[in-house]
């Protein structure tokens, strides 16, 4: 009675790289954190820090179906991660080794760090997804991304901490530090990724091969959700708008916050939107393995008034209540978007499936990040009703999956 209570081999394998995007994600998140101060410090200006952002968030997603592509044709799915994972976890310490101007080395590094994210991603996916098919694909990538987002939240408050002890010295010397210290998670980063790979060095026999191998084509249900999921990231305004515009307006004297929301909390405050990230993830990924992409409906319909608490009231009550609406969106759509490509992709083609749904997000997430950032210096209730506008579009495609073979 007892070994049937016990978890199956595929679920440990999840559990383990769920662990594996725990320290990774509390590493580049907790660089995430105070990356813009850190480029500001070195001399960079606002427009180069918007630049190298926009860039690296370019390159981390439009070279996914690249990478894909090359995961799908090689089936060297391991190699692709430890070499993605590795890029992308080196370059954030190395941050604490540039100098007091080197604003250039320090963008060079970040974009090496989302390039490294780009490798991996297509290849991390996929290999989950064989796993996942054995437990429920929904549940699965919940679980994952609860671990990945309790990474994200301790990353900040690790962050935090060590800005606590470390008072001493410039601004620059104690970011430098911040850097140094975030090799810790990402050293745990490496022995568990490491660790996972001796365990389960083929994770594909996970899932049985499809009856025959066919060159990969995009299914209509496939092509009405990568529309739908389009509309959705050009519509759900980036934490980067969001955490100027607290800056702004509840840090500078605007508002009267009782010290709540002050240039020590604000970390804290990303740290408050992940933890909800990670609950709505694991929510959201058990509803979507009993209705499918309806959950994906739910869960939009719930977060995309988000920008009008954020943005639309001058009041910390509604400001967190738009913070909580924002990680359920932020949630849901990373357990469920990837187990619906799961769903719709073969195993085969599967690592260009994910290429294509995460270029095509990442593109018109950067597109939409930019139009929104300009609509905030010209009108916030247009931005609003843009961002709320398009979120919604997404809602009819969605539907047009669930009745589309």
């Amino acid at each position: 009675m007892l070994k049937k209570k016990g978890i199956s081999t595929a679920m440990l394998f999840i559990i383990l790289f769920g662990i594996v995007s725990l320290f990774s994600d509390m590493t580049h998140e907790g660089a995430s954190s105070i990356r813009g101060a850190y480029l500001t410090v070195l001399g960079a200006s606002a427009g180069t820090i918007g630049f190298i952002s926009g860039l690296g968030e370019l390159v981390g997603y439009s070279m996914r179906y690249v990478f894909g592509k090359i995961t799908d044709k090689t089936k060297k799915y391991w190699t692709m991660v430890i070499f993605g994972y590795v890029l992308d976890i080196l370059a954030v310490p190395a941050l604490a080794l540039v100098g007091e101007n080197g604003w250039l080395a320090a963008s060079l590094l970040l974009v090496v760090q989302r390039m490294g994210k780009a490798i991996k991603k297509p290849a991390k996916d996929t290999i989950m997804s064989f796993a996942a098919s054995q437990e429920g694909v929904g549940k699965s990538f919940g679980i994952q991304e609860m671990l990945d987002q309790i990474g994200a939240f301790l990353g900040p408050v690790f962050l935090y901490l060590v800005m606590l002890f470390k008072t001493e010295g410039s601004t620059f010397e104690i970011y430098r530090t911040c850097f140094a210290f975030l090799a810790i998670p990402g050293f745990i980063t490496i022995l568990f990724l490491f660790y996972t790979k001796m365990k389960f060095p083929n994770p594909e026999r996970f899932e049985p091969e499809s009856k025959r191998e066919e060159p990969f084509k995009m299914k209509k249900s496939f092509i009405y959700y990568i529309a739908g999921i389009s509309f959705f990231a050009f519509g759900f305004i980036d934490y980067s708008i969001i955490i100027m515009h607290i800056t702004k307006n509840f840090t500078a004297g605007n508002i009267q916050t009782s010290n709540l929301i002050n240039s020590g909390t604000i970390p804290l405050l990303y740290a408050g939107a992940m933890l909800v990230d990670a609950i709505a993830a694991l929510i959201f990924g058990h509803i979507y393995d009993k209705n499918g992409v309806k959950a994906l409906v739910i869960s939009t319909i719930i977060s995309a008034p988000f920008s009008i608490f954020i943005f639309g009231f001058k009041s910390i009550p509604a400001l967190l209540f738009g913070l909580v609406l924002w990680g359920i969106g932020m949630g849901a759509q990373e357990s469920i978007l990837k187990a619906a490509v799961t769903s719709m992709v073969p195993k085969e083609n599967r690592a260009t499936g994910y290429g294509i749904f995460e270029s095509s997000f990442g593109f018109f997430w950067f597109l939409g990040s930019w139009l929104l950032g300009v609509m905030y210096s010209i009108s916030i209730p247009i931005m609003i009703i843009i961002s709320m506008t398009t979120q919604l579009l997404a809602l009819p495609l969605y539907l047009k999956v669930v009745n589309t073979k």
